[in-house]
């Protein structure tokens, strides 16, 4: 892959690129044995603030980053938005210039998968529901790309945004069960000043789509301040959310799910914080957002 060095901004160093799986592995190996500290932060290109908040969350607290940029087809299904998922390989490598301790790994599908290679992860009842039964097979793909990189990447931490709430669960949830000597960070959802979570996707939308986007977060607020004014039932407060969406924004809604922060159980009566989460869609584009009802932070870390 030839990459367009002129483009990259000449006052940063660009970061290195690594291709190979052989070549990163033995990049961190050689990290690890010095006793630096080493960071991931996986994503799939098409970067944003959300991402570089983790990158420059995983910069301030170890030696050397990692940013995988990698488009996993095994995560999409049939129907969904592989082919039209946007790839900005150049952009992405000029938002990362600055600080030397700065690696990105860009593998090509045949790098990351051999031929014939049909082992999946299955992380079980926590995938089922929300993103996992409106995108079967969804996560099986996260968590098999997220565990390839682990093994190739073996980090001291690796960075994920809140946004992706399930995922982080998931990933959590798959790394305790398989002990996987990483921490899992989760860090807030960036978002734009009219409150709408950063997206790779959100590049998709017209002007007008991108205005009633913004009636997403809004249900989120809704539905925490139902909580506060004394509304307990969890059917009643996702129906608010859901009821804003619909009239104000004239959204598709997927779902509107009110459930345990823990084990994405889902509530009848809110007694405590719990997790909203929300998937729409904004013409043919899908979003998704989350936030905690009952909490002195909606959008913190989890």
């Amino acid at each position: 892959m030839q990459l367009e060095r002129s483009r990259l901004k000449p006052s940063l160093a660009p970061p290195r690129v690594v291709e190979q799986r052989e070549e990163i592995r033995a990049l961190v190996a050689a990290a690890r044995r010095e006793g630096r500290r080493v960071g991931l932060v996986p994503t799939m290109g098409a970067l944003h603030a959300g991402h570089l908040s983790l990158v420059d969350e995983s910069r301030r607290e170890c030696d050397l980053t990692v940013v995988s940029i990698f488009v996993n087809p095994i995560q999409f299904g049939l129907g969904e938005d592989f082919s039209r998922y946007p790839r900005t390989l150049v952009a992405d490598i000029e938002l990362l210039a600055g600080p030397a301790s700065t690696v990105v790994f860009a593998p090509s599908a045949e790098a990351m998968f051999a031929p014939g290679a049909n082992t999946l992860v299955d992380v079980g009842e926590l995938a089922a529901s929300w993103e996992g039964g409106h995108r079967p097979g969804h996560f099986r793909g996260v968590a098999t790309i997220v565990l390839k990189l682990f093994h190739l990447i073996p980090a001291d931490a690796a960075y994920f945004g809140r946004k992706d709430y399930q995922q982080a669960l998931v990933i959590r949830r798959m790394v305790d069960d398989l002990d996987v000597p990483i921490a899992v960070r989760v860090c807030p959802t960036v978002r734009e000043p009219d409150g709408l979570a950063m997206s790779s996707r959100n590049r998709f939308l017209s002007p007008d789509e991108r205005a009633r986007a913004a009636t997403i977060n809004q249900a989120l607020r809704i539905a925490d301040e139902a909580l506060r004014q004394g509304e307990r039932r969890a059917e009643a407060i996702g129906e608010r959310a859901r009821r804003h969406m619909t009239d104000v924004g004239r959204l598709q809604v997927d779902y509107v799910a009110v459930a345990d922060p823990r084990t994405l159980a889902p509530l009848a009566s809110v007694d405590a914080p719990a997790v909203v989460a929300i998937a729409a869609r904004v013409g043919s584009t899908r979003l998704i957002d989350n936030a905690t009802i009952g909490a002195a932070d909606p959008n913190g870390p989890i």
